[in-house]
């Protein structure tokens, strides 16, 4: 956009930010199969997705806005055209809403946030800048847009299993578990005090240390020692930490546990808190999910990567059948923008 239109936009929509219900200048940006989009239905979309983008933009900060619009237009000038797009085929399929599907959706709305009379739901609407029209234009649209997806993309979707089974073997990374560990701890603190640590309480408490080890290798239960000696929380618990992954550790720590066991003991480690002593409780080693365990989550997956392509191929369709007439060419090469920056996104997903 130029900078004297994003300037005009930019004043606009910072308007809209401060004072939503501002009445803005009607005009006709384009026309998609005889259908007009307006300056008025761009700038609503534009303060949401701003709205969306930064919570707290501000209205008086212009180079901001001015920034975070240039960003948003390009995808939203195409959204805006694809909906219209989609709502003209449902149309077309005589898809509409009737007053009792409208009547449920409003009372399903009142029990969900707990308006208990009309006069109640009317303050609501108020308060979002809707009216009872408004709101049943709104739900119609998501309604109609839902059901085109549905009969026209998602019911075309087919999952093969041999689909399937590739789908697993390339990628039995997302089905196996990471290698996890339960620990149990015991922790002799070393007082600290404005002049540091003091060397002979340090010694102290490595002691102490050392002789718990001793009393632990002597086949005491750690559990009974972590919960009448330890200075760490978790001996409440008998000093249980996990399960857990290595990668929580401290490098140093990871070292330690390394080459243990089950039941196996560290040395006594110095560590920040003072000195520790670590038992390998028990490890689970890293597991491949099994196939027919894995299935459905295959199959979600799969149909959500076909469901972006055939979405995207319906979209194409729509639009090579449409006519689009544009009306302002600032606004049509934010929308040439828009299209190549979701061609984009598509080979990425794609590629994935």
């Amino acid at each position: 956009m130029t900078r004297r239109l994003m300037a005009v936009s930019a004043a606009l929509v910072m308007s809209a930010l401060a004072a939503p219900h501002a009445d803005i200048l009607e005009q006709v940006l384009v026309k998609v199969n005889g259908e007009i989009i307006t300056k008025t239905d761009l700038e609503q979309r534009q303060v949401a997705a701003l709205r969306q983008k930064d919570p707290n933009l501000r209205p008086d900060n212009e180079a901001a806005l001015q920034k975070a619009l240039a960003e948003v237009t390009p995808e939203v000038i195409v959204d805006a055209v694809d909906e219209l797009l989609i709502l003209q085929r449902g149309k077309e399929l005589g898809y509409a809403m009737s007053t009792d599907q409208f009547d449920s959706i409003v009372e399903n709305i009142k029990k969900e946030n707990k308006i208990e009379d009309e006069a109640q739901f009317q303050a609501a609407l108020k308060q979002e800048g809707l009216t009872m029209a408004d709101l049943r234009r709104q739900l119609e649209r998501t309604m109609i847009i839902q059901r085109v997806q549905q009969t026209e993309v998602m019911s075309k979707l087919e999952v093969t299993d041999a689909e399937l089974k590739i789908y697993y073997e390339s990628h039995k990374n997302e089905f196996t578990t990471t290698p996890q560990m339960t620990l149990r701890e015991l922790l002799v603190a070393v007082p600290v005090s404005e002049r540091g640590v003091n060397v002979a309480q340090e010694e102290e408490a490595k002691t102490k240390a050392e002789d718990i080890r001793k009393r632990l290798l002597a086949g005491e239960p750690f559990a009974r020692l972590a919960a009448e000696l330890s200075d760490s929380p978790s001996k409440a618990n008998g000093g249980l930490v996990g399960p857990i992954t290595a990668d929580v550790l401290a490098p140093e720590l990871q070292e330690a546990l390394a080459p243990l066991k089950t039941g196996d003991l560290t040395p006594v480690l110095r560590t920040t808190r003072g000195f520790q002593i670590i038992k390998m409780e028990s490890t689970e080693t890293a597991t491949v999910k099994p196939f027919d365990e894995s299935r459905d989550a295959i199959a979600d997956r799969i149909a959500n990567n076909k469901r972006r392509g055939e979405f995207s191929k319906f979209l194409e369709k729509l639009r090579g059948q449409a006519i689009i007439d544009w009306k302002n060419d600032e606004i049509k090469k934010a929308y040439e923008l828009g299209m190549k920056q979701q061609a984009a996104q598509v080979q990425a997903t794609g590629a994935e």
